[in-house]
């Protein structure tokens, strides 16, 4: 598996979950140590980084930043591939959209309200579509599994959705108060929803309707959230901690409290794999003092958990994503 983070300071680190093992424990995965190991820092941008988006299975690896361009890395041979300069403003979210383990898109939304779509083979720029009016800056992005529509808010409160198929914007509305973050998810029962983060409330909606199913306090502004395919979502922010939600009833089920020193600014939770390996019980979070940790969610209980690996970048984080590729 790997990480990738970006910085105030204008750096992209990429790290690699390995196991140390014992020649005579190889076979036995729960007896060896996790580590993260570093693959790559480059100052992959002039402004500050904004964002960042690994597609779930694959090596591919892409960052915004306030220098209005997108960078791309491949993990596998930690590689940088370069700019993509199509956008006119600064870049505030990105999303791969993969159809199993082959990413097909990644779109990137800007402080123009411009949604830049690319052909994840060769990063061609199929469109540009306007998702929110020029003087409206996007504050984050979800592609729906299908990879038909796309949502994204803004920052002056707006919820929008785009058809990718047609190339247009297919719906727009005003939110009580401004998102800032926005997730395809499911239930447990496979109920297909959206969450969004705004101030200290999840909403979890129905994508059907958009009618609001539950709405979750988590007592402090909500900086990253993530999604796992069991129906919990992560949540972490001004708290310091990284709370568990079961999307069907809308409570707690579990919380790291005091997970990090500082606000967390990013959590990845990795896709659960078909040999059913212990990985899909990992996630990892980043806080702004510069510290990447991953948990082991079985762990987290009453008591504080001790996190499996831990590296320090020693900057100010701004934003988290991983894969699964090892």
């Amino acid at each position: 598996m790997a990480l990738v983070a970006g910085s105030y300071e204008r750096f992209i680190w990429g790290f690699s979950l390995k196991t140390l093992t014992s020649p005579a424990a190889a076979t036995d995965s729960s007896s060896g140590t996790l580590t993260l190991a570093p693959l790559f820092s480059y100052p992959a941008h002039t402004g500050p980084v904004r964002c960042v988006a690994a597609a779930p299975r694959a090596g591919l690896a892409a960052s915004g930043g306030a220098d209005d361009s997108v960078c791309l890395y491949d993990l596998p041979t930690a590689a940088d591939l370069g700019p993509l300069l199509d956008p006119s403003a600064a870049v505030s979210a990105l999303a791969f959209y993969s159809r199993g383990p082959v990413p097909r898109n990644l779109l990137a939304a800007c402080d123009d309200g411009a949604l830049h779509l690319y052909d994840a083979d060769g990063f061609a720029l199929l469109a540009t579509l306007r998702a929110f009016p020029r003087h409206e800056a996007a504050e984050g992005l979800a592609v729906h599994p299908s990879g038909r529509v796309a949502l994204a808010v803004g920052r002056a409160g707006a919820l929008a959705m785009v058809n990718l198929v047609r190339g247009r914007r297919s719906f727009a509305c005003r939110l009580e108060r401004p998102a800032s973050a926005v997730s395809y998810a499911e239930d447990k029962d496979g109920g297909d929803r959206f969450v969004m983060a705004a101030e200290e409330k999840v909403t979890v909606h129905d994508s059907e309707d958009a009618r609001i199913i539950h709405e979750m306090d988590c007592s402090k502004r909500v900086l990253a959230m993530a999604p796992a395919k069991n129906g919990v979502l992560y949540t972490g922010g001004e708290d310091r901690g990284i709370t568990a939600w079961d999307l069907s009833s809308g409570k707690v089920s579990s919380r790291i409290e005091g997970a990090h020193a500082t606000r967390v600014k990013g959590v990845v939770v990795f896709d659960t794999r078909k040999d059913g390996s212990e990985l899909c019980n990992l996630i990892a979070s980043a806080s702004s003092d510069g510290v990447i940790r991953v948990w082991d969610v079985r762990t987290i209980g009453n008591a504080k958990p001790t996190p499996l690996a831990e590296a320090n970048t020693k900057a100010r984080l701004t934003c988290l994503a991983g894969t699964s590729l090892k």
